[in-house]
C-alpha cells in the first residue's frame, strides 16, 4: 500500500532578538500568531535581559537559540585584538581575518562563552540552537569555537545552523544569487564539520536578499518557500523601527516590510495554496 508523502514542512527563523525592543515586540507577535519558529537571541544587547522576560513564555512555540555575534556590535568583555576600541568590526574585516588565520581562537571563546552565559542567567537554560550574527559562526576558527559549546555547554543538544546550499538550488530561485553564492561557500567546510560530528542542523539554508525594497517581499518568500527540501530553514529580519534600532543597526525600514508580510492573510493563503506547513526545527 503506497504511504502518503508527508506534508512539506518550513522553519521560518527570525534574526536579531534583543538587538531593539520594537525588534523583540515585532518578532514576539509573529511567534504568537504561529509565523515564525524560531529566533536567535543577540544577548550581548542592553536590551536582552528585559527582552528575555518577554520571551521566556513562548518557548513552547518557538525554538529560542543564541545568535553569536562578532561584528558591528559591543561585546560583552574585553577583545583587545577583535575590537581594541571596545566595538566589534565590520563582517568584511572579521572574514578577511578568519580566512587568513587572524582570529584570536581564545579570545573569540571568551566572547562566545559570555554570550552564551548571558543567555542562560536570563533564560536559565540553555539555548535551542546556535547560529551567527551576519553568519559569522560559520567562518574558520569561529567554527571551531560554536562546536566545542554545542557539546561541552550544550551537552550534544539542541541544532546548529548551516548556511550551504547546493549552488543550483541557489541559481534557480533567481535570488541575489552572488550574495547568496558567497555565504553558501563560506559554510561549506562547516557544513562538513557538522556532518562529521553529527551535529543536528538545517538541511537546506534559504532566505538571503539585499535587503532591500525593490522586489515585494512576498514574491521573495514565495521564492525561499517554494519545493522545500527536508529541514528547510529560512532567514528573517521582522521588526519595527524604533530609535534604538536606528542607533544600533543599518538595516531598519525593511524589517516592518517583512513584519507586515508574515502577519498577513497574504503570508497564511500562500503557504496554504503550496500545502506548506511551518514547523520548528527542533521538532
Amino acid at each position: 500500500m503506497t504511504q502518503p508523502s508527508p506534508t512539506p514542512t518550513v522553519t521560518l527563523c527570525a534574526d536579531d532578538y534583543g538587538l531593539a525592543p520594537g525588534v523583540s515586540r515585532a518578532i514576539r507577535d509573529l511567534i504568537v500568531l504561529g509565523r515564525l519558529n524560531a529566533t536567535g537571541c543577540m544577548t550581548g544587547s542592553a536590551y536582552w535581559p528585559e527582552a528575555a522576560k518577554d520571551i521566556a513564555p513562548l518557548a513552547d512555540r518557538a525554538d529560542i537559540g543564541l545568535h553569536i555575534t562578532l561584528t558591528e556590535q559591543r561585546p560583552l568583555g574585553p577583545m583587545p585584538s577583535l575590537a581594541p576600541g571596545g566595538t566589534l568590526p565590520t563582517v568584511e574585516s572579521v572574514i578577511k581575518r578568519a580566512v587568513t588565520g587572524r582570529l584570536d581562537r581564545a579570545e573569540i571563546a571568551a566572547e562566545v562563552n559570555r554570550q552564551f552565559d548571558a543567555f542562560e542567567a536570563e533564560m536559565g537554560r540553555a539555548p535551542d540552537f546556535l547560529d551567527g550574527h551576519h553568519h559569522v559562526h560559520q567562518l574558520p576558527t569561529v567554527r571551531d569555537v560554536v562546536l566545542d559549546v554545542w557539546r561541552d555547554r550544550m551537552g550534544g543538544r539542541g541544532w546548529v545552523r548551516s548556511c550551504w546550499e547546493p549552488p543550483l538550488a541557489i541559481l534557480s530561485r533567481r535570488v541575489d544569487a552572488v550574495r547568496a553564492l558567497i555565504i553558501s561557500e563560506l559554510g561549506r567546510g562547516f557544513r562538513r564539520m557538522l556532518v562529521r560530528a553529527g551535529v543536528p542542523h538545517n538541511g537546506s539554508f534559504r532566505g538571503v536578499y539585499d535587503l532591500s525594497d525593490r522586489v515585494p517581499y512576498g514574491d521573495l518568500f514565495r521564492a525561499f518557500t517554494d519545493s522545500p527540501a527536508p529541514r528547510t530553514l529560512v532567514m528573517c529580519h521582522p521588526g519595527f523601527v524604533d530609535d534604538a534600532l536606528k542607533a544600533a543597526d543599518r538595516l531598519t525600514g525593511q524589517r516592518e516590510v517583512e513584519f507586515r508580510f508574515l502577519a498577513s492573510e497574504e503570508c497564511g493563503k500562500s503557504l496554504a495554496d503550496r500545502g506548506i506547513r511551518l514547523a520548528r526545527l527542533s521538532a
